[in-house]
């Protein structure tokens, strides 16, 4: 595809069609009033993007029929109209843009009420496959230069960050300690989620449908939780093995792994649902047995979506601390690097595919 004068390229795919994926032209986008112009590095491919570009969800921006793929990014200041920002600072785009529900107002839009919000790259808001953008700094994170390397897993972070503070405020309720953590899923949300309670001393398992002898299995390792092939053992049967489960992290976006870990759950635990199950799978379950184990159990069992501007400040600073402690490991969740040209074949991920990174052309305005 040639460039034309003004136009920079971006990976879209039309929602609601599958295999539509593509390289399309759209204008370089010109700054308002006080908003910066980015260009992007590096853009990280996660599941969201797989099912919307199978079509399950995702809106096109107003008026438009295609949508810009990409809620994980890290870029440079072209240009700024604020001293918020100078040429060359690296910065990572935030994802939602809020409505004016009370929690929007005050800086919470990963809790709006009212729905109305926008999400790059996902609802209503083109993503951040494309060369450049242009935006607020109030949607513009600072980022060190020393995690230049890192920075495209600051979304990501900031998921687990929110999903682990708020099942620390709800565990906070007992005055035991934690004493065994389990992370279900050692996709990037899991191997994160894993890493962040190891950094933080906490007892650790984490469990997959892969041998120990795997990438995955190998770098849950490395930072010093055990890694669990659940190829080889029920949920369900954990406790029996593990003890009490106070906290459980389900990162899978498998809905029967959800149910199964609301049974494997210990006294006064508390679970937090980070994946997201898009089908309509049917499941017999004995309701009766879930619902006396959670009360009796005093038991807690939460979703977790999106962040702010807080969870990602904290997700850079959770960055740092496990690159300090585990130098080099967060690079090896980076598993596949392709150019924007070749971005549909990160929509086809491999069985022992983490996460793919597409690399931005480094032209000029």
């Amino acid at each position: 595809m040639v460039r034309r004068r003004g136009e920079m390229k971006a990976g879209a795919v039309t929602p609601g069609k599958t295999d539509s994926a593509r390289v399309v032209e759209m204008p370089i986008p010109v700054p308002e009033p006080g908003e910066a112009l980015i260009r992007l590095l590096e853009v990280g491919i996660d599941g969201t993007d797989l099912e919307i570009s199978l079509g399950r969800y995702g809106d096109p921006p107003p008026g438009q029929d295609f949508l810009v793929l990409g809620h994980e990014a890290i870029g440079l200041v072209e240009n700024s109209g604020s001293t918020d920002l100078v040429k060359g600072d690296l910065v990572v785009p935030l994802v939602r843009r809020p409505d004016s529900c009370i929690n929007c107002r005050t800086g919470q839009y990963d809790m709006c009420i009212e729905g109305n919000y926008r999400e790059c790259g996902i609802r209503g808001a083109h993503g951040f496959l494309r060369e450049y953008l242009a935006e607020a700094p109030d949607f513009l994170l600072k980022v060190p230069q020393d995690l230049r390397q890192l920075a495209v897993l600051a979304e990501p972070m900031s998921i687990v960050s929110k999903g682990v503070e708020q099942a620390m405020e709800f565990h906070r309720r007992s005055a035991n300690p934690i004493q065994a953590a389990l992370v279900l899923g050692a996709g990037p949300l899991g191997l994160l989620a894993a890493a962040f309670l190891r950094v933080q001393g906490y007892n650790t398992y984490a469990l997959d449908i892969l041998p120990k002898s795997s990438l995955k299995g190998r770098l849950m390792e490395a930072i010093g939780a055990t890694y669990i092939d659940g190829s080889d053992c029920r949920i369900d049967e954990l406790p029996r093995k593990l003890g009490n489960l106070d906290l459980i992290m389900e990162a899978t976006g498998n809905s029967t792994v959800a149910f199964q870990a609301m049974s494997a759950l210990g006294i006064n635990g508390v679970l937090c649902l980070m994946g997201v199950s898009t089908g309509e799978k049917r499941l017999e379950i004995c309701a009766d047995c879930i619902d006396m184990q959670i009360v009796l159990g005093n038991k807690v069992v939460f979703g977790t979506v999106s962040s702010n501007r807080g969870h990602f400040e904290r997700a850079i600073q959770h960055l740092g601390e496990i690159e300090q402690e585990w130098p080099g490991w967060l690079t090896r969740l980076i598993t596949q690097r392709l150019p924007l040209g070749d971005f549909k074949d990160a929509l086809h991920p491999a069985p022992d595919s983490i996460k793919t990174v597409i690399e931005m052309p480094q032209n000029m305005v």
